[in-house]
């Protein structure tokens, strides 16, 4: 059978190995997409290291997949060969429990799918996916300008549109990194009033090309009081991994807003009279499902929205990992497949 190149991993904690695999066949519902372009997300770290329980090794990890479907299994008839296509962290559902009949797909109670941690992923130059979590990529984007809204595009702009923040009001983005860069860039094309808060003067330029209307410096600045002196945030988009500098924020939030973490952290102290008597609240946000993909893509096209990449070819896939979880990429990292 015909082979390919992928990057696996064989036990938790073990490294990322190039190897041969045989092309996968699609399965029945499913659709086989010959991969352009993966980007690198610190979430890869969970197949990586072990993070959940119940990973069946050895697994290809990532979840930012963009490519051309190029076969489809029995009973697919929504998607043709040659289309675009774009899977993300949501790998599908079972459409039938009682939280996806209730439209709940991300908590599926009976068949939680999850790119490259359920399913081999995006780290090769084929993978297979449910038809149902396969997203339709405009033409007007590249594969490697499309991966990374496959995750930490959707994950901001669906928080922001679901934020209760409407055109005109003040919402914060905390943190300017492979989320937040993209998080203030659709708070603005949404026509909010985006503050970005991040550590150092020296992020201020940046924040304000990507559209911030004000900048705040936590390592300056007490970021709750700076938020307080512009009349309070709607919503606060937590994209950084400290609990504790999301506790700092916190208290910037208006009465009725939302503080949405979007940043797996340790720890984050709330006072549960502060939300009381403003009747605020605190909520996770899932990143969306193919649908949401979509749109993200769509806005993005329509709004001129732009991940800042690095890429690295498959073979320097070890590279590429530990630069982005270094924290040194700008802002995220991409595997490119052509040879």
């Amino acid at each position: 059978m015909a082979k390919m190149r992928a990057v696996q991993v064989t036990r938790a904690g073990g490294p990322l190995e190039i190897v041969e695999r045989e092309i996968p066949v699609p399965s029945a519902g499913s659709v086989r997409i010959k991969v352009e372009a993966c980007g690198i997300c610190h979430s890869d770290s969970v197949t990586k290291d072990g993070g959940l329980p119940g990973i069946v090794y050895p697994r290809v990890p990532g979840h930012e997949v963009v490519g051309v479907i190029d076969a489809v299994g029995a009973g697919v008839s929504q998607w043709k060969v040659g289309q675009r296509a774009g899977v993300g962290w949501h790998g599908g559902q079972c459409g039938y429990c009682t939280n996806c009949r209730r439209g709940e797909f991300f908590a599926c109670q009976t068949a939680t799918l999850v790119t490259g941690i359920t399913s081999d992923g995006g780290y090769a130059e084929y993978m297979v996916a449910p038809a149902i979590a396969a997203a339709a990529v405009p033409d007007e984007l590249s594969a490697v300008e499309a991966a990374p809204l496959m995750c930490a595009g959707v994950t901001t702009f669906n928080a922001l549109r679901h934020s209760g923040a409407g055109p005109g009001e003040l919402v914060a983005v905390l943190g300017l990194g492979g989320l937040g860069h993209l998080g203030v860039q659709y708070a603005a094309k949404m026509g909010l009033r985006t503050v970005a808060i991040a550590r150092g003067k020296d992020k201020e330029p940046l924040a304000r090309q990507l559209g911030a209307w004000r900048y705040i410096d936590s390592q300056s600045d007490d970021p709750a009081a700076a938020l307080k002196k512009l009349g309070g945030a709607r919503a606060i988009l937590a994209t950084v991994t400290n609990g504790d500098a999301m506790a700092a924020t916190l208290g910037g939030l208006a009465p009725g807003g939302t503080f949405l973490v979007l940043g797996a952290a340790g720890p984050m102290t709330v006072s549960p009279l502060f939300l009381l008597s403003g009747t605020r609240s605190v909520k996770g946000w899932y990143s969306g499902t193919a649908i949401d993909s979509q749109d993200t893509l769509d806005f993005s096209v329509l709004s001129g929205v732009r991940s800042m990449n690095e890429t690295y070819p498959l073979e320097r896939v070890n590279e590429g990992y530990e630069r982005m979880m270094s924290g040194k990429a700008r802002f995220r990292v991409v595997l490119t497949m052509g040879r």
